[in-house]
């Protein structure tokens, strides 16, 4: 008898009109192969178990290397974001980035990547993770490299518009490949924690390194060495990656694309998503922009797309049509929960991020090589807990550790919120570097392996992509709502000097109340939705 979780996560179940649809689409909704005479068909029809054996016949030391090449593309393209991070006031300088488009480097690259995600995820369940994978680290090497090289603003900003792109190819096909050729067990989970774990450490590592590059050899040459790894990276792919389990003749993929994706719906959910980190983006930049015609036009039209997408998924559903996320999926408590939790924590650690570097900057007017040696506690945290969870995530009560885990890193911004910018790093700030990362880290590693129960194994990327989709929209609405909250909290403040560290810090300590206030919201959604919720990740015999 097949080892169960101790709360079955039900797969999403299609409605049993669908004998209409054509095999291939049933075979890609419920991953299990019917009697078929269509001649269309390119390839005879195959049961799970055989496909289940072909894709998982794979030695640990082969697994491992899989997920570290898997893992390098996503440390790179975080590198680079930690890099711009940390190095944004230098390059602005350098390329005359205009005040009006200072945000947009950063948050072009979260818009353009929480837009794409469900369409390659969708796109990859079709073709194969491994092309869409490829295609997506060339890409992201590419843009690293081609970044080092730009000379003006908008030059940079459509790289890293493309590197966004890029990383939406990469990041739920990453999922799809762990998913279909590492068998359940603790090596498949730490696997997935590792996705997570290079987006940490990259991030981190980025901003030291940006740091020590900016006050020395120039932020060029971290884009250089980036791009670099990641086309090494695309080689080691092409070689050591393991083959789509089902290659089909370019007619045969044209068609499945045309008739196996909803485009509709992928263009639905994708379109309110950039729309609404657009608008975030203008008011981040200007609080005033909420009173343009244009603007307000736009946020009505991205927030009427979401019951649009709602009503579209029913219609396809009702009809025996392939539905992108259909309705009855939200109706799964764990999955729901641990997809609004991780829009609310990793918005929040982005911004404790962000923020907490500008506090030790432009309140404690550290440099930038300093501030980012004072957030390195994060990245060892993360690093750490990340690695724990994939390792134990299979063997601890998952309601209780991720509970424990939200409560204390809840108390980050709320100390950040309470210091006093006087006081030593080591009496307060320290420990709220410490307590940051705790949520996120196990939260990735729950959160990936709740999804992945949750979607059959022949939408493995499309599972990825919605689950990073919400941790994407979480870091771009939650970085763009917080800079809106510093912006009018200084301007309002009693400071006459609105630069000055005490204004500045007045906007930053609004900030970490918001963020405290967020982290309790998800501690409330935990307990709820997840309380039912036991052991995830198990290995089935």
């Amino acid at each position: 008898m097949a080892t169960q979780t101790a709360v079955e996560l039900d797969v999403l179940d299609y409605p049993a009109h669908l004998s209409s649809i054509s095999t291939s689409v049933l075979q890609n909704s419920l991953g299990r192969s019917l009697d078929d005479s269509d001649p269309s068909v390119s390839s005879p029809p195959r049961s799970t178990t055989d496909v289940e054996a072909a894709c998982l016949n794979i030695n640990k030391s082969r697994a491992c290397l899989i997920i570290i090449q898997l893992s390098g593309i996503n440390f790179v393209s975080s590198f680079s974001n930690g890099l711009l991070s940390i190095g944004l006031p230098t390059i602005t300088k350098a390329i005359n980035i205009p005040p009006n488009l200072l945000l947009w480097p950063t948050s072009v690259f979260y818009l353009t990547m929480g837009s794409s995600l469900l369409i390659a995820g969708s796109v990859a369940d079709v073709i194969g993770p491994r092309k869409v994978y490829l295609t997506g680290t060339l890409l992201t090497a590419a843009m690293i490299l081609a970044s080092g090289f730009a000379k003006d603003a908008i030059t940079f900003i459509m790289l890293r518009a493309v590197q966004g792109i890029a990383n939406a190819m990469v990041v739920p096909t990453a999922v799809s490949i762990i998913a279909s050729n590492v068998e359940e067990g603790t090596v498949r989970n730490i696997g997935f924690a590792s996705i997570f774990l290079s987006e940490t450490l990259g991030f981190a590592i980025g901003m030291v390194l940006g740091g020590v590059l900016v006050s020395g050899p120039g932020y060029e040459v971290g884009y250089y060495a980036g791009g670099a790894t990641g086309l090494l990276l695309f080689i080691v792919g092409i070689w050591g990656l393991p083959k789509d389990s089902e290659l089909a003749s370019f007619k045969s993929a044209s068609r499945r694309l045309a008739t196996e994706i909803d485009w509709v719906g992928a263009g639905i959910a994708s379109a309110s998503i950039a729309i609404l980190s657009y608008v975030l983006v203008m008011l981040s930049a200007d609080t005033a922009h909420i009173t343009t015609p244009s603007n307000i036009a736009l946020l009505t039209l991205s927030l009427l797309l979401l019951p649009v997408f709602a009503i579209w998924m029913h219609f396809q559903m009702k009809r025996g049509k392939p539905a992108l996320i259909p309705n009855n999926l939200w109706t799964n408590l764990p999955f729901t929960s641990v997809c609004l939790m991780i829009l609310l924590c990793d918005a929040v650690l982005n911004c404790m991020e962000l923020f907490g570097s500008l506090f030790f900057q432009e309140v404690q007017l550290l440099s930038a090589l300093q501030a980012a040696i004072r957030i390195l506690p994060q990245v060892v945290v993360g690093a750490t807990l990340s690695l724990l969870a994939g390792a134990l995530v299979n063997k601890m009560p998952v309601m209780t550790s991720i509970m424990v885990s939200s409560i204390l890193a809840a108390g980050s911004p709320l100390l950040m919120a309470v210091i006093d910018p006087s006081w030593n790093y080591w009496i307060m700030a320290f420990w709220a570097q410490l307590l940051a990362p705790l949520s996120v880290g196990l939260l990735f590693a729950v959160g990936t392996l709740v999804v992945s129960e949750a979607l059959p194994r022949k939408t493995q990327a499309l599972a990825g992509a919605v689950f990073n989709t919400f941790a994407r929209v979480g870091s771009s609405v939650g970085l763009c709502l917080t800079s809106v909250i510093s912006m009018s909290v200084t301007q309002r403040s009693s400071y006459q000097h609105k630069e000055s560290p005490e204004a500045l810090m007045s906007g930053y300590r609004a900030i970490f109340w918001a963020l405290f206030a967020w982290m309790i919201v998800a501690c409330i959604i935990g307990a709820f939705g997840l309380r039912k919720l036991g052991k995830v990740g198990v290995k089935r015999d």
